[in-house]
């Protein structure tokens, strides 16, 4: 696993090389290297303001970069290939604004005059399963709906490459299936999706590989399981008590890798549950110490992300 993700531009769909946003007193993006396979899907996770958005936002030529290179199909913006770049993407974002007084059918006929190929205005109705929404005017429709007619306008023109920046922010558990599985389609039909979320769950279930982004940089990328690997024991034992616990005495003990501190608790990292938690109880039974609170589970991509960083993943 390496922050750096190498380039092979054999298989490169889109790429970036050492890409830097900077405004008057921020550095947004500091020096991003990435690429992106054709077929995968590819994750950037990092907290508010870690400038996922921002590189989003330059990779689909809405942001100019200040420094760097962004290459979408061997082509970059502002080479007289523009046109051809954005007839070949797809972009949703974190807020779609569309004119509240046309229907479903009206949005996704008039995003299609956009294209000269892409999907007829029915299948595309048909892909979001808004038949029976066809003749709604937009501002009726529930958050959910709103979302599938956003993922609409974005694959009517049938694109190779699908930015989803924060797609199920807001959404209720069912409205997100529904978007997931959509995305899915698509990548069954040979996509290729970049996707920024804060929900651990869809990164995990999603991506092939993912980058974790803080302050601008890449700190961390590999696959899911890689990432999780990488924590140095792929299940956790989380302890808490109003009594000082000995983290030295406890990392020293059988099948315990390390130990962080999250907050008040004392989070052991181990790879055999059965094996690692009785010596860890029998330590705390001689030690005289009493738990206000003991947890179990696999170790999860959240996990991964509070070690790196030391915060979750809402904090600005």
């Amino acid at each position: 696993m390496s922050a750096r993700i190498p380039v092979d531009t054999a298989s490169c769909v889109a790429r970036c090389v050492d890409l830097v946003k900077r405004y008057a007193d921020v550095t947004a993006v500091a020096g991003i290297d990435l690429e992106l396979r054709a077929g995968q899907c590819f994750g950037l996770l990092g907290p508010n303001g870690a400038g996922k958005t921002t590189t989003i936002e330059m990779m689909v030529g809405l942001t100019p970069c200040t420094s760097g290179v962004v290459e979408m199909f061997g082509m970059r913006w502002g080479t007289g290939h523009d046109a051809d770049i954005r007839g070949r993407i797809g972009v949703v974002l974190q807020e779609t604004q569309l004119a509240d007084k046309l229907t479903v059918e009206e949005v996704i006929r008039m995003f299609r005059s956009f294209y000269p190929r892409g999907h007829s205005v029915d299948q595309v109705i048909d892909m979001l399963a808004l038949g029976p929404k066809r003749k709604a005017r937009y501002h009726q429709l529930s958050g959910g709906q709103k979302q599938r007619v956003a993922l609409g306008v974005a694959l009517v023109g049938q694109p190779e490459l699908l930015f989803l920046d924060e797609p199920t922010t807001g959404l209720d558990p069912q409205a997100r299936m529904s978007v997931w599985e959509i995305v899915e389609q698509y990548r069954r039909d040979g996509g290729t999706v970049v996707l920024t979320t804060h929900y651990m769950e869809e990164a995990a279930h999603m991506c092939d590989r993912i980058a974790i982004i803080d302050h601008g940089k890449i700190i961390a990328a590999g696959t899911p399981s890689e990432l999780i690997a990488a924590l140095g024991g792929t299940q956790l034992i989380e302890l808490e008590s109003d009594q000082e616990l000995d983290a030295a005495a406890l990392s020293a003990l059988p099948s315990v890798h390390s130990t962080t501190n999250r907050g008040r608790r004392l989070v052991l990292h181990v790879d055999a549950m059965t094996k690692a938690l009785p010596p860890v109880l029998e330590h705390l039974q001689r030690a005289d110490v009493e738990l206000s609170h003991l947890s179990t589970h696999d170790a999860t991509l959240d996990d991964v992300f509070v070690s790196l960083t030391g915060r979750g993943l809402r904090d600005e």
